[in-house]
């Protein structure tokens, strides 16, 4: 199963901090390690899964384009350690758009792709007016799937970050 690698440059949560974190986490990246099975493996079933390999417990929102247009749902609330399937079946799209936020130690994983979230649990249709519609302007990064069936991302803790806090 194919696998992306996300690392988080944890840090307060300010307005001004908000767009550094999302810079600096673009920045240091998010690498497609390929393809994870070998013999004797059995394929899981073809979702889009989030595993959070942090210390921390993470929010999670998604962004996607469907036959009906782009949307963005949220949160999924995903403790430490843990595995969620995000979207479930068969991968229609080659790119997702993620947006996750550290609520224990602050920080975020966000990106440059603005879409619209909710404080609440979600789903907007459209990215366009956010603001105007009564929703937050919000950045997500990037999730190139190759076109693959199937996709996991895993978010992770900076290196040299104690990961027993």
């Amino acid at each position: 199963m194919p696998v992306s690698d996300v690392i988080c440059k944890s840090a307060p949560i300010r307005a001004v901090a908000r767009r550094l974190v999302a810079t600096a986490t673009i920045a240091a990246g998010v690498t497609a390690l390929g393809i994870l099975t070998g013999p004797g493996i059995t394929p899981a079933m073809a979702d889009l899964k989030l595993c959070n390999t942090t210390a921390s417990r993470v929010g999670v929102a998604i962004g996607y384009k469907d036959t009906e247009g782009w949307a963005s749902e949220g949160w999924w609330n995903i403790a430490s350690h843990t595995c969620e399937t995000l979207l479930k079946g068969v991968l229609i799209g080659r790119y997702y758009y993620i947006h996750a936020v550290d609520y224990d130690r602050g920080g975020e994983w966000a990106g440059s792709l603005y879409m619209c979230t909710d404080d609440k649990s979600f789903t907007i249709r459209d990215t366009n007016d956010c603001e105007k519609r009564g929703h937050r302007r919000t950045g997500f990064f990037e999730v190139d799937t190759g076109e693959e069936r199937d996709w996991t991302v895993r978010l992770t803790d900076p290196e040299g970050e104690d990961k027993n806090q």
